[in-house]
């Protein structure tokens, strides 16, 4: 049986590869940052698809400075982050 961990992580790294995709100059570092153009980066990234399809797979609010944070994190990192928002937001909500 897959641990939470385990599943998060595999929910974002699909849309991880969904939006990296549509970088290819980008590498595949499994860098959160890789899900936007390197090449031409967003002035906002709040609100974009990667954080929409985010917020829809795990059912959180990503604020700027979360996607922020988020943005510069690596897939393990953001992964855990993630787990945290959707705990503490479940919580408050």
């Amino acid at each position: 049986m897959k641990t939470d961990y385990q599943s998060a992580f595999a929910t974002l790294h699909r849309i991880y590869q969904k939006h990296r995709r549509n970088h290819p100059e980008n590498g595949d570092s499994e860098q959160m940052c890789w899900m936007w153009s390197t090449n031409d980066p967003p002035d906002i990234i709040e609100s974009t698809p990667p954080f929409d399809d985010i917020e829809d797979a795990f059912g959180i609010a990503i604020d700027e400075d979360a996607a922020f944070d988020l943005y510069n994190m690596h897939l393990d990192e953001a992964t855990r982050k993630i787990l945290e928002m959707r705990t503490e937001q479940c919580q408050s909500g």
